[in-house]
């Protein structure tokens, strides 16, 4: 059976950021009901079904100048499987005197003088404070299961929610997903070379890269590595030593899959998509893959159902040929 997906928007303030790059943008998308009179019919504003009520959240934190519209797709395939998904947009600044497409960077909360103070993003709770303001009224009121939270990061995304994804700071993030992200340190912010930082995450968290990531590999350098080096692999090392061994983790590599896997359609005009090589991979039925391994960890640890869990036994036991790897401790 079909899910008719629609979504509400809304904009919320970053404290202490300067106008006009203050505001974040946010998307909520929702399943919903067909139009039942001419006023929804006529708005497009159309009720939630409240079927699957309360519906756990997830919240989709993009990569660098990602547009959030370039999760879509997983967000449609997260409404899908029964989740209300959320993601935004903010344009801010992402290094002093650059701006650009930011999930939220703060680069002091990121340095080594305070890293482990604070969430090293500063969009997560204002976003998930807009959210929470939507569960008291309009389609969503009283529909959201805000203690039920999941977090799923692209790249640099990914890489502040391991960073900042403490019980002490979140304590409603019950999953965590990245793609394409690590905790090795950049240099530019005074580290030394080769600084991998500890990732505060105990939630169970699932970490997946693609083996052809021609962005993890350029950016090697930033670490005080060469790039093609050999033995790099700053995702398994963050899976191996950065994450707690009392944290549920996971480890998935995708077969042929790039960095930009997880953003469709690219827009070449943007990011750094154009440091990847390109594969034979079929990249579609790779995203079908991603979603669903997305969809089975959330589900099994944001729902109580039985066969969520051993959806994710199965996952484990018997990986579809698009895995080409998939550990979990």
């Amino acid at each position: 059976m079909s899910v008719l997906v629609r979504a509400v928007r809304t904009a919320t303030r970053v404290p202490g950021v300067a106008a006009p790059y203050d505001t974040v943008h946010v998307t909520v998308r929702y399943p919903a009901l067909p139009a039942r009179d001419d006023v929804e019919r006529m708005s497009g504003a159309l009720a939630a079904d409240a079927a699957g009520a309360p519906y756990p959240v997830v919240v989709l934190v993009p990569g660098v100048n990602c547009p959030a519209d370039a999760y879509r797709w997983l967000a449609f395939r997260l409404v899908e499987a029964g989740n209300v998904c959320v993601s935004y947009d903010w344009v801010g600044e992402l290094f002093p005197g650059q701006y650009g497409l930011t999930p939220g960077v703060d680069i002091v909360a990121a340095g080594p003088d305070h890293y482990g103070e604070r969430p090293t993003t500063p969009a997560l709770r204002p976003v998930l404070d807009a959210v929470a303001a939507l569960n008291e009224s309009g389609q969503l009121a009283g529909l959201l299961d805000l203690e039920r939270v999941g977090v799923v990061g692209h790249s640099a995304g990914g890489t502040v929610l391991l960073q900042s994804i403490s019980p002490a700071w979140f304590p409603e993030v019950r999953a965590v997903v990245t793609y394409g992200a690590h905790t090795m340190a950049s240099q530019m912010i005074g580290y030394p070379p080769n600084t991998l930082l500890h990732a505060p995450v105990e939630a169970p968290t699932m970490i997946i890269a693609g083996t052809d990531d021609g962005v993890v590999a350029a950016s090697a350098i930033r670490y005080g590595e060469q790039a093609g080096a050999a033995g790099h692999d700053p995702v398994e090392r963050t899976w191996r030593e950065a994450v707690a061994s009392t944290t549920e983790c996971w480890l998935v590599h995708l077969a042929g899959a790039g960095h930009m896997l997880a953003a469709h359609p690219e827009d070449p005009s943007t990011a750094r998509g154009f440091l990847e090589t390109p594969t034979d991979a079929d990249h579609d039925r790779l995203r079908e893959v991603l979603g669903d391994v997305v969809a089975t960890f959330l589900a099994a640890h944001l729902t109580s159902a039985p066969s969520a869990k051993s959806q994710l036994d199965q996952l484990a036991e018997q990986p579809q040929p698009e895995i080409a790897a998939i550990r979990r401790r």
